[in-house]
């Protein structure tokens, strides 16, 4: 059924302001970020919304001598009021004189982006839809009638673009303010004479109560959808807070949806069967979770033969590195603790770490090929039966599967889960996901100790951190006994052929992460370990035992012998690593003075040193257990502190992790010295 209008004036031409605001409003992955990124350029800035921890980019552009106020809203699937990603959204649009609403939507997934723009539509306000990735679509065969599209949406405008290519944008900021001066004409669809009945009963209700009420109709939906915050601040008889016909709207905007694609969207149905095809075997109630972990599998061993027949490269520069700056400071009679602190300390610090850039590199390569050609969507689906058995929805698993990447990021993640309960158990487990910072702990130690299972140890960390997760998440949804109250909802994208750009983009992003790091954290943590190791209550030493280093880490044995770690460069190494995890590498390069820890050089001395102090396979596979499941970095305290608003829970999150880890790593050691 074609969409019908309310009655009323006509909209009224309103006269070009001198700067429109703009808000770019979208679903998650569907282009709408690098749409705004290609408008706004260098004039970006970023903030967080006030009061709530949720990113706000803002930017300007200018169009025929007009300002443009660009705002980049977090990314949503609809603005019902659930979690704070759709409250910040709705709030913007209703309340933050947003002028002019750009919904961008991936044209290759128009069933699923529609629900979100049927929302847009019936708030009200002038709606340009910008259909993103049309290349895609022709890619796939697929065909979009973009004259009866716009038609059946109310007429507004429909502008094909790519944000990657930049095409099209002018006539979308044409459109966008062309459609602010002509006004929204109102919108509804017909949800049938029943629910027609109780929809116009509540907006009579709300014109009586609320005169001054903007859009009466869409806040009466809102009230039968059972909308908390519009039913707080717009109350009603008892007798209307009682109706919640939710699934009844709900299901008349996806019939409408159906009857959208259904005369706009043309062959859409051989490349939904061959995604159904593939999907029997990976979204497979039994077969699914098996197939991942395979999948993972093959990425750790990628992530160890390529990574490591790189490596030979960087391998040479370090060494070529460390020889030049020595000999060129020598030269200058620079003074013998100098010459320690930035060969020893510094370049052996950073550099051991710049060494495994290589397996970083294949890592994060093969986890973008997977999330690019919609691979990962899948993985929460497949994983939601598990997770709800340990009191999370599968929605909860999108933010852990970020974790393999970074763990600040997925931390920021759980604010898509609606459930304050659930955020604060995602949060809790999320850092047991071994992040990209502990790899090089996993590739040195695996390659050190496991020469013939190396990718198969360090995979084996990645298996004990979800288990670790799903467990510590069971036990909380035992002692909580709410458990979770939600249901994943998801919609799976087709499979397609990884974008190359896109892939070099998240990529080089991750990359460039990395190299930051080991320019700033690592930099300042190698600098300072090489003071901990070389100076003592006497002043500089050049016996390691009698340095501060040491003092910390025999007052630590005592704690870590249980577990195989009671020896006091373990103990730095570990302590060191809370600043950033790739500092348990350096910090141990610093200690025991190697350059290059990932040759096969580094690699014995490190072997020699080690086994000096009695620390074998055993050991070594304990401290990858400790480095797994111990207190996170600092970036990512900072960031629970924040997402939480609580100290208290930040800290106690922190030990508790703490003594996790350390009675996981004495299991381990104890358990296996038993064999």
């Amino acid at each position: 059924m074609p969409p019908e209008f309310l009655c009323g004036c006509p909209p009224m031409n309103r006269e070009m302001k001198r700067e429109l605001t703009v808000a770019f409003v979208g679903n998650p992955n569907c282009g709408k970020t690098t749409l705004f990124n290609a408008f706004t350029g260098a004039n970006l800035k970023v903030a967080n919304w006030p009061g709530v921890t949720v990113e706000k980019k803002e930017g300007e552009a200018n169009y025929k001598g007009h300002r443009i106020r660009l705002i980049d809203l977090p990314g949503t699937y609809s603005l019902t009021s659930y979690s704070i990603e759709e409250r910040v959204s709705r709030k913007c649009i209703m309340e933050e004189e947003a002028d002019v609403i750009i919904n961008v939507v991936d044209a290759s997934s128009l069933e699923r982006n529609l629900y979100l723009t049927l929302q847009l539509l019936e708030m009200g306000k002038p709606v340009v839809m910008a259909l993103n990735m049309m290349d895609i679509v022709e890619e796939r065969g697929m065909e979009i009638d973009l004259h009866r599209l716009p038609e059946m949406l109310g007429h507004i405008p429909v502008i094909p673009v790519s944000a990657r290519k930049r095409a099209g944008l002018d006539v979308l900021m044409h459109a966008a303010v062309h459609h602010y001066s002509e006004g929204a004409a109102p919108f509804h669809i017909d949800y049938g004479e029943k629910l027609e009945e109780d929809i116009c009963g509540v907006q009579k209700l709300l014109e009586k109560e609320y005169p001054e009420l903007v859009n009466p109709r869409w806040h009466a939906l809102k009230i039968l959808e059972n909308d908390g915050e519009v039913r707080e601040h717009y109350p009603l008889p008892d007798k209307e807070r009682e109706k919640n016909l939710e699934i009844q709207i709900i299901n008349k905007k996806y019939a409408y949806i159906e009857e959208i694609v259904e005369e706009c969207l043309f062959y859409k149905s051989e490349k939904a069967a061959s995604t159904d095809r593939i999907d029997r075997l990976l979204t497979h109630p039994v077969w699914g979770v098996p197939v991942f972990l395979c999948i993972m599998a093959v990425v750790f061993f990628l992530t160890f033969t390529v990574g490591d027949a790189l490596k030979g490269v960087f391998e040479q520069v370090l060494d070529m590195a460390s020889s030049g700056v020595r000999m060129f400071l020598t030269d200058m009679d620079a003074s013998e603790w100098l010459v320690s602190l930035v060969v020893d300390g510094i370049i052996a610090g950073v550099g051991g770490i710049l060494t495994f850039l290589p397996n970083i590199f294949i890592l994060f390569l093969a986890l973008a090929l997977l999330e690019d050609s919609g691979y990962m969507a899948r993985v929460a689906y497949v994983m939601d039966g598990i997770m709800g058995k340990a009191g999370l929805s599968g929605k909860a698993f999108l933010p852990m599967v970020l974790g393999f990447g970074c763990t600040v990021p997925a931390i920021m993640a759980t604010r898509t889960l609606e459930s304050q309960r659930d955020r604060l158990k995602t949060i809790l487990v999320t850092p047991f996901m071994s992040c990209s910072a502990r790899l090089p702990v996993y590739v040195l130690f695996s390659e050190i100790f496991f020469p013939e299972y190396a990718a198969l140890t360090a995979f084996s960390m990645y298996v004990i951190g979800l288990a670790a997760a799903i467990a510590v998440a069971l036990i909380f949804n035992k002692a909580d006994r709410k458990g979770s109250d939600n249901t994943l909802l998801i919609e799976l994208p087709e499979y397609k052929v990884p974008n190359a750009y896109t892939i070099w983009i998240y990529v080089w992003e991750k990359v460039k992460d990395y190299l930051t790091k080991a320019g700033t954290t690592i930099f300042v943590a190698s600098i300072f370990i090489w003071f901990l190791l070389n100076y003592g209550p006497a002043g500089m030493v050049t016996d390691v035992s009698q340095s501060f280093g040491a003092a910390v880490g025999h007052w630590l044995e005592p704690v870590l012998s249980l577990a195989g770690l009671g020896h006091w460069q373990i103990a730095v190494s570990l302590l060191s690593g809370i600043s950033a995890k790739e500092v348990v590498v350096s910090s141990l390069c610093v200690m025991f003075g190697i350059g290059n820890a990932n040759s096969a050089a580094g690699m014995s001395a490190l072997h020699a040193n080690l086994g000096a102090l009695g620390f074998g396979a055993l050991n070594a596979y304990a401290m990858m257990v400790f480095c797994l499941l111990y207190t996170p970095c600092v970036a990512t305290i900072a960031t629970i502190r924040k997402e939480t608003n609580s100290m208290k829970w930040t800290l106690g999150m922190v030990a508790f992790q703490l003594v996790f880890a350390w009675a996981a790593a004495v299991l381990v050691f104890q358990v296996g010295g038993l064999f």
